[in-house]
């Protein structure tokens, strides 16, 4: 009777399992940096002082980003090292535009002795989606 069931309803399961695959895959690409939620991360900025280290190309920079983020495109994030290695031991928020890149720069800082890095979870998206404000323009803090 199982198996008839099975053989019955191969579709059905096979949606069902695909799925249920799909639900779970976020769990197995985490990036082993906190994720934080646009009010969380506004919280590290006013409370802990935290740095936003925006990973985006520049144009994406420029067409509107946190305030006071930094910008260091992902490409470039081993070149431009230097300039953000101070911040190692202090909380550092990472965002790109979805949080894809982000979680990929935070896995690098996180190899490289940052400690406190933290991957803004939707990215900007979720930041204006939130009713957050951005900054227009390329200036750099």
């Amino acid at each position: 009777m199982p198996m008839e069931f099975i053989n019955q309803n191969i579709l059905l399961i096979s949606i069902v399992v695909v799925s249920g695959l799909g639900l779970l895959w976020p769990m197995f690409m985490r990036s082993g940096a906190n994720d934080v939620n646009p009010a969380a991360a506004t919280l590290l900025i006013n409370r802990e002082d935290a740095h936003v280290i925006d990973v985006r190309e520049a144009d994406e920079f420029a067409g509107g980003h946190l305030p006071e983020a930094k910008n260091v495109p992902l490409s470039k994030l081993s070149d431009r090292i230097a300039e953000i290695e101070r911040f190692k031991d202090k909380p550092v928020i990472v965002c790109c535009a979805s949080g894809m890149r982000s979680g990929k720069a935070c896995g690098e800082l996180g190899k490289l002795g940052f400690a406190k890095v933290h991957n803004l979870a939707g990215g900007v998206d979720a930041w204006v989606g939130a009713g957050y404000p951005v900054k227009k323009g390329s200036r750099n803090k």
